[in-house]
């Protein structure tokens, strides 16, 4: 399956590679201090990826899809940066030190490292940056571990930061593999617009990778609302949540080897078409399927919520009204609804959504939607709406979006330490 699809995303995701390895780099050079910063996006998967066949490589065991939402509204931005007068390799995020002795961290760093060395052995007047520690600053302007794929936008801005610093030229396509190591989903997050992330056949893991299956312009008229439902930290990781899955599920394996690998070829084909129908039908369907594998798991995995099912019987209803699919839901792994819908039917989707949860906080986010009125088809049960406005807490409004890109923002100051902390200091 690997050959045959690659084959058929080539042409699109050459161009993204191409503008990728181009991302604009950053040095400074305070205090022999060198620096690079990139964005990276949060991606939310339409075909779910759930299982590991070797968990120390991240290597799944189903292939899956993404879309890649536009960082104007959900994006990582991380620092990278090194100097011979580091004592340690050091990694803060979101304003607090955490831990680089983890066997993640330290396989991405370890082989970028190896990259890096290669260039300078080629070029001996290269800086040394490969023998330096390294000083990471990091920052999402969303909830971490709330279920909104912050690992992913993290390790994803994570390698490309050090990607760049480091002057490398490898392709997305590359990068892709050390990211996996980090977090699998990461992957897809080196890419914008429609990603693939291929499972790969070989026991090293060198032939898992994302490739992109088309631009954000060749579909630019997805849009996607997030209903935050809670931003707390989950209760059962999704490590251990997949890795209960896969030893005590029975649906798991005919999942895995029989429902996916068709749903990976339809999906791709309906991104490919522009088919929203067949998308929709497919992301929803999905869902369902993977929650339904966490719940047949031992103890059984919950994710959604109360709010949750709420959210699925609004949009299946209000597809049923209209008779085709308007909107389609997903959930990851934790109670959070992501609804993709295009640009033709935002006021029908956010006239329902403004109904139903019109205080809260996000609506003034984006200004089009003051001319959006609140709208209930007829058939919609609002009685629910009560429930849903105690349960839903915050709305995002976002579309798809663009890979990561180099930016001149920094947030480490000029002695390597972050700015937030200098700011307390």
């Amino acid at each position: 399956m690997r050959a045959r699809s690659a084959n058929l995303f080539r042409k699109a995701a050459n161009h993204t590679s191409i503008c990728s390895q181009q991302a604009q780099v950053v040095f400074i050079m305070t205090g022999k201090i060198y620096s690079a910063s990139t964005t990276a996006p949060v991606n939310i998967a339409t075909l779910k990826y759930w299982g590991k066949r070797d968990t120390k490589l991240n290597l799944p065991t189903n292939s899956s899809i993404s879309v890649t939402l536009s960082q104007d509204d959900l994006r990582t931005l991380t620092t990278a940066s090194a100097a011979e007068f580091f004592e340690s390799d050091k990694l803060w995020l979101n304003g607090k030190e955490e831990s680089v002795e983890g066997q993640r961290l330290v396989a991405c760093l370890s082989e970028l490292r190896s990259l890096r060395k290669a260039l300078e052995d080629t070029n001996p007047e290269l800086p040394p940056l490969s023998k330096y520690h390294l000083h990471i600053v990091s920052e999402n302007d969303f909830p971490t571990a709330a279920g909104l794929a912050s690992s992913a936008a993290g390790f994803a801005a994570f390698v490309r930061a050090i990607a760049n610093l480091y002057d490398l030229h490898q392709s997305p396509e590359d990068l892709s593999r050390i990211a996996r190591q980090g977090s699998g989903s990461a992957c897809r997050s080196l890419f914008g617009g429609y990603v693939a992330w291929e499972m790969g056949q070989e026991a090293d893991g060198s032939d898992s990778r994302a490739v992109q299956i088309a631009t954000q312009e060749a579909w630019p008229d997805m849009k996607a609302t997030i209903l935050v439902i809670s931003a707390s930290k989950k209760e059962t990781s999704s490590t251990v949540g997949m890795q209960t899955t896969v030893n005590t599920s029975t649906l798991f394996k005919y999942r895995a080897e029989v429902v996916v690998p068709q749903r990976f070829k339809e999906m791709s084909q309906a991104i490919v078409n522009k088919d929203f129908e067949t998308f929709g039908r497919l992301t929803m369907i999905d869902s369902n399927q993977f929650h339904a594998v966490c719940l047949d798991s031992s103890p059984p995995v919950f994710y959604m919520n109360d709010t949750s099912r709420l959210v699925i019987g609004l949009i299946e209803k209000v597809n049923k009204i209209h008779d085709r699919v308007v909107a389609a839901y997903t959930f990851d792994a934790g109670p959070n609804a992501v609804l993709y819908y295009l640009e033709k039917d935002e006021p029908i989707v956010l006239g329902l959504l403004k109904a139903a949860v019109p205080e809260v906080d996000g609506w003034d986010k984006k200004s089009y939607t003051a001319s959006i009125a609140p709208a209930v088809p007829e058939g919609v049960d609002t009685r629910t709406f009560e429930a849903l406005r105690e349960g839903v807490s915050k709305i995002i409004l976002t579309g798809v979006g663009s890979g990561p890109q180099g930016t001149e923002e920094t947030l480490i100051d000029s002695n390597g330490l972050p700015k937030s902390l200098s700011d307390i200091l």
